[in-house]
């Protein structure tokens, strides 16, 4: 049905009704009562018909809704709708969009006005919080003429299917920064080199400001004229490439922890893509494990075109369990599939000291043959329950017992360290800027 009666109707006839009784007393009203209860209906009858008249171009009002072929995770998604009335007159109406139920929000609610022949454009903003296919319904517009006794609901864009993919928009914001060197907008910290652990690619004159290290002296005495140090020749280096970087993501329990609607697992996720496309664009090879309390996804470290498409692809397939995680399994999966010395980052959460304890045989097994960096999260709402006041002594007491836990997540770094492990404690907000300043600090420093 798209025939609806607004508020306005039934104010007037609320009023009429009102004109009724009193006219039970005042007799001499009941006439002009009948009157105005023959003008409503007729201009009600007249609204109507505005609304509804033929028209031969089509509706007389057009509605569609304009977002992407997918929805990126943990971002804000834009969504817009454009409204083009082919009325001869100027329309009200309220624009009703179905979202997804995942949303949980009730407010995508718009009204406006568009005048014949105009078209409007509502745009507004969708973050989606976890990953999978998000059914959207109708996109519903109720139009009302001047008059507002009737409105016409019209109904667009039914039951679209969308799915939500890792943060494919925080992929390109950093790979656009990346291309232009402008990662330190983002908070990636520009890193002196350390030595000189880099391919030669080729010489070039010197200018100012270049490593006076870095001149060669035979090229620059077979070019000297006896003119001033422009002839100078040096070297110049490019980054060694064709590393392998894989990231491991742990998809066991401890991963379901939430932060700002997001799991953990979303996090590493989310993070992991940006690392590979930075990866990638640093012209070394990227792969991906995953794994819990069986054997998960692996995609061998490449480089090839459509390699960071598969990348996403699996990503958007994993869910976590509720089970311990195998770390066993994992050492045995990458003794396997990994040959070459690599960068392995790993996703993971470690509570306790003793849990760390419990997976450090494998973790140590691992960086034996390649660099490992274990990533893990700090708990923010344990930091944020430190920095308030302590106004009771249970507030005194319970912050006694949160800075322990805070002390043992900063005893697991020092202990992976003391084995020559490398360790992040990230908050989760910052785990995409502080993986990415860790992998280029390794590059820096010829560690991989």
């Amino acid at each position: 049905m798209s025939f609806f009666l607004p508020l306005r109707f039934f104010y007037l006839f609320a009023a009429l009704v009102v004109g009724f009784v009193v006219a039970f007393f005042l007799p001499w009203l009941l006439g002009p009562m009948q009157v105005l209860l023959a003008a409503a209906g007729l201009l009600v009858a007249l609204d109507a018909l505005l609304l509804y008249a033929p028209s031969k171009s089509g509706p007389p009002l057009f509605g569609r809704r304009a977002l992407g072929s997918k929805l990126s995770n943990g971002d804000d998604n834009p969504v817009q709708l454009y409204l083009e009335s082919r009325y001869r007159f100027g329309v009200r109406v309220e624009v009703i969009d179905e979202i997804p139920h995942q949303f949980q929000r009730r407010d995508v609610l718009f009204k406006t006005s568009i005048q014949p022949g105009q078209t409007q454009v509502i745009t507004y903003q969708l973050r989606p919080t976890k990953r999978g296919e998000y059914e959207f319904g109708a996109l519903n517009v109720y139009a009302a003429s001047p008059l507002g006794l009737v409105r016409r609901r019209f109904r667009f864009d039914q039951n679209r299917a969308v799915p939500v993919y890792p943060s494919f928009l925080q992929m390109r914001q950093y790979e656009l920064l990346a291309i232009h060197n402008r990662l330190t907008e983002v908070g990636v910290k520009r890193i002196r080199r350390v030595g000189q652990s880099m391919e030669f690619e080729q010489t070039r004159p010197y200018t100012s400001g270049d490593d006076p290290r870095n001149i060669n002296w035979k090229a620059s005495a077979r070019r000297s004229t006896g003119g001033p140090a422009d002839t100078l020749i040096v070297n110049h280096f490019q980054d060694e490439r064709a590393q392998q970087v894989y990231c491991l993501i742990d998809k066991g329990r401890v991963m379901r922890m939430p932060f700002a609607g997001l799991s953990l697992l979303d996090y590493a996720i989310n993070a992991t893509l940006v690392l590979s496309n930075i990866a990638l664009i640093k012209h070394d090879k990227a792969g991906l494990i995953t794994f819990s309390n069986k054997p998960g996804n692996t995609i061998a470290a490449e480089r090839r075109p459509g390699h960071l498409r598969t990348i996403l692809e699996v990503l958007y397939r994993q869910k976590t369990q509720y089970l311990e995680t195998d770390y066993e399994l994992l050492y045995a999966t990458v003794r396997a599939k990994v040959k070459q010395r690599s960068l392995l980052i790993l996703f993971t959460n470690f509570e306790t000291l003793q849990g760390m304890e419990r997976q450090l045989p494998y973790l140590r097994g691992l960086s034996k043959s390649h660099l490992l960096l274990v990533v893990f999260f700090e708990n923010t709402e344990l930091r944020t329950y430190l920095d308030a006041p302590a106004a009771t002594t249970a507030d005194v007491y319970n912050q006694t017992i949160a800075e322990k836990f805070q002390q043992e997540k900063r005893q697991i770094v020092l202990e992976l360290q003391r084995y020559g492990i490398q360790a992040l404690l990230t908050p989760p907000q910052l785990l995409t800027v502080n993986t990415i300043n860790k992998y280029l600090e390794f590059k820096a420093r010829g560690l991989i």
